[in-house]
């Protein structure tokens, strides 16, 4: 059986899957994102859900075949690999696995690792994708200032324009109410309040707001669709230099695919199609395949030499994905 861990900015899924296809357990504990809690919080993380997984489906550790272990951030200090790398060796007790960037199994999920791009747009946002066994990342350089497209990217424009909307300095829309609905501030102002001292300035708290400004461009909020489809030609873009980088030759047909709860916006998602058929006339947009944590499972069973044929692939593809996919 093989372990699939999906680590996010807002929860980490856990899950195992067999040969034949089934799945035989689910997990989920909270988002393994260290760069703000510390290093010492992945392995917390790790253990409680695969001690969780492993009771829903009756095994233990030491009977999973191997593991792939996506964990956000990795990768992005070179010096903290060592400690990411060993993480799941204690908390497995053997070694038959392996870690890597949340990308890769986004990328695996959506496209079920063929050659081609995927682009993640959660917490934060970027691409990975492979052609010809080489892979190739473009984005995900942080909230701070990066992560284009993204749902904390959108949830921070959504705040500026709050703020514009109860100075005066634009017409105040849906936007602005259901804003006030969901943070229940004493007065506008309390916003700064509960942002930075309440929250702590919290990255997946943060994010969370995104949807109600999808829920405001719902409603006809100018400002909030403007955001949304600003969104959907950032991530475009991405996918664009991607497919440079990797090298596809101009008539090329070029695989793309999506993951992320950002994407569930209508609004994001008709933007970013728009923008890819203006861009490069190779692009073949595909429905993602399976979740992202199927991903992990299904990339798992590939470094381990055994991945799994196409009954097997089919037999997953009838199980309901998980609504759950989120802002990663």
């Amino acid at each position: 059986m093989f372990l699939g861990v999906d680590g996010g900015g807002t929860k980490t899924a856990f899950v195992l899957v067999d040969r034949a296809g089934r799945v035989l357990g689910r997990a989920q504990a909270p988002s393994s994102y260290y760069f703000s809690d510390g290093i010492d919080l992945v392995e917390r993380v790790l253990k409680q859900g695969v001690d969780a997984v492993c009771a829903t489906a009756g095994v233990t550790p030491a009977q999973i075949d191997h593991a792939f272990f996506a964990i956000p951030g990795y990768g992005e200090s070179a010096g903290d690999l060592p400690v990411l790398d060993a993480v799941p060796r204690r908390v497995l007790g053997h070694d038959r696995y392996a870690c890597d960037n949340d990308m890769v199994c986004g990328w695996a999920g959506s496209l079920g690792a063929v050659d081609g791009i995927n682009v993640i747009s959660g917490t934060g946002s970027m691409t990975y994708g492979e052609r010809l066994g080489r892979g190739v990342r473009v984005g995900g350089w942080g909230e701070l200032f990066g992560d284009e497209g993204s749902a904390y990217w959108i949830a921070i424009r959504g705040l500026n324009a709050f703020s514009r909307m109860s100075d005066g300095r634009q017409p105040e829309g849906p936007l602005a109410a259901l804003l006030r609905s969901r943070l229940e501030p004493g007065s506008d102002l309390d916003v700064i309040d509960i942002v930075y001292n309440r929250w702590k300035g919290d990255r997946g708290r943060i994010a969370a707001l995104s949807r109600v400004v999808a829920d405001a461009a719902a409603l006809g909020d100018a400002s909030a669709a403007a955001i949304l489809a600003e969104a959907g030609r950032e991530l475009a873009l991405v996918v664009d230099v991607t497919r440079e980088r990797l090298g596809f030759a101009p008539g090329e047909t070029v695989p793309v695919s999506y993951s992320g709860g950002t994407f569930a916006a209508a609004e994001v998602l008709a933007a970013f199609t728009a923008a890819l058929e203006s861009s490069h006339a190779g692009y073949e947009l595909r429905q993602p395949l399976y979740e992202p944590v199927v991903g992990a499972a299904l990339y798992a069973a590939k470094l381990s030499g055994t991945p799994l044929d196409r009954t097997a692939l089919d037999a997953l593809r009838s199980v309901p994905q998980n609504a759950a996919e989120e802002t990663r």
